[in-house]
């Protein structure tokens, strides 16, 4: 059978590009910055970062970039911290600990350690880096791809990196289509038929439209890949001027998409569509998020044996479901429910149950969120509410139904999401309280 020259091409590049891909891999170094406050969460970050904020019924928002590291092939991974981050730590000693060190591979904790002369913690993004610049040095990359640990999403980096050699780039931007509006909380790209950036704005009053789509911005994933040479250098430009915020998406991308080549990577499907990827930086859109994992097929496959999401989770008993009378019914609909949680004789309903939670007789929750160790009593109502962390709701509270009652105790949002915590409900940890002791360990 003879080949055409199409043919030859695809048989050529299924011969040789897994094996470039895995070379390139190699000589990649992952950076996630996870040391970010996360203020727009409200109380779900008052004693942690938010990279360690539970998502998705066992995860935690970091496992989602570290999941995308390893299953791309990229096993030289350092994680930035700072901000609360003794949660997170202890969830990356535990989680990230498989690694195997002898073959090269490593999750990398890198704490702020005020590292320079200037005896700063990080300024910025950019800053970040500049301070552990030796460290990176030391693990001698060829290139460095700089991850958010706060977004929820299933990418393959390996096609982003040789994207990224195949054009030459001294850096490469991954970006997503999504609705102008979004768009002003994010960098917003101008690119040119060969997926060149020409322009780059952080977080515009008025994003420019994708050409020929109305109503559509190209935005920042906050994902970027560096050849080595360049990104050592531009650190250490960006550390010696005053004015810098020393920040990768108001400095280092703008300053230098005309001086360098700067090569966007659109996020798409197999079919050309925009992939999955959420921002879960609002209290609303983390919400949403969780409820998006409740439909019947998901954007976000969770069960792909193919793209697993790894974590670590404590040894529970599988969820148990009691009673069977009219009214006390131990049932979930269009929910999620995970290991160690008891429904006795309570309904749920598009709804995230986390691990070890409790809900009892009579209750009904709707639209909710609950996250690990929470204790709901029996008689109450919940609807589209976010219960924090080992949080204790007593018989008969009704959440989510009078928002301005709601107002007066917890947090809400404009979106009519209600958050509570336990220091909301008045229930502080106290020495030689196990109950709550054991509630709030994790």
């Amino acid at each position: 059978m003879t080949l055409d020259k199409h043919q030859q091409a695809k048989l050529y590049r299924y011969y040789t590009e897994p094996k470039m891909v895995t070379e390139l891999t190699r000589k990649t170094l992952a950076l996630v910055l996870a040391g970010g406050e996360g203020s727009r969460l409200k109380d779900l970050t008052l004693w942690r970062a938010k990279p360690a904020v539970p998502f998705g019924g066992k995860y935690r928002i970091v496992d989602f970039a570290l999941s995308n590291c390893v299953n791309s092939g990229i096993r030289r991974i350092g994680v930035l911290t700072q901000y609360k981050s003794h949660s997170l730590i202890r969830h990356l000693q535990r989680a990230w600990g498989f690694m195997r060190a002898e073959i090269g591979e490593f999750v990398e904790i890198l704490p702020a350690q005020q590292r320079t002369s200037k005896k700063e913690w990080y300024q910025g993004t950019a800053d970040a880096l500049f301070q552990n610049l030796d460290i990176v040095q030391r693990h001698d990359p060829d290139y460095v791809l700089v991850l958010g640990g706060d977004h929820i999403y299933t990418m393959d980096y390996s096609k982003m990196l040789l994207h990224h050699v195949k054009h030459g780039a001294d850096f490469t931007v991954g970006c997503i289509e999504v609705p102008v509006e979004e768009a002003k909380g994010f960098g917003v790209m101008s690119v040119d038929e060969n997926q060149r950036i020409t322009q780059f704005v952080e977080k515009p009053a008025h994003p420019e439209e994708i050409p020929g789509k109305p109503g559509m911005a190209l935005a920042s994933m906050g994902i970027y890949i560096f050849s080595r040479d360049f990104l050592y250098r531009v650190l250490y430009e960006d550390a010696a001027k005053v004015h810098s915020s020393r920040d990768f998406g108001k400095d280092i991308i703008p300053s230098n998409i005309h001086r360098a080549k700067a090569i966007a990577y659109p996020f798409r499907k197999d079919n050309g569509e925009p992939g999955y990827w959420r921002d879960v930086g609002t209290v609303h859109s983390y919400w949403q998020a969780n409820m998006e994992l409740c439909s019947v097929e998901p954007e976000l496959n969770l069960y792909d044996r193919d793209w697993p999401v790894w974590t670590y989770q404590a040894q529970y008993p599988p969820a148990k479901f009691i009673f069977d009378d009219e009214g006390c019914r131990g049932e979930a609909i269009d929910s999620l429910i995970s290991a160690g949680c008891i429904l006795s004789g309570a309904r749920v309903k598009r709804s995230m149950i986390f691990f070890a939670s409790t809900v009892e007789k009579y209750s009904h929750i709707k639209d909710s969120v609950i996250l690990p160790k929470v204790s709901i009593g029996s008689h109450c109502r919940i609807t589209k509410a976010i219960i924090d962390k080992g949080t204790v709701i007593p018989d008969g509270m009704v959440i989510g139904e009078d928002l301005e009652l709601d107002r007066k105790r917890f947090h809400v949002t404009p979106e009519g999401i209600v958050l509570v915590t336990a220091e909301m409900m008045g229930q502080k940890l106290r020495s030689g309280d196990k109950d709550m002791l054991w509630r709030m360990a994790s």
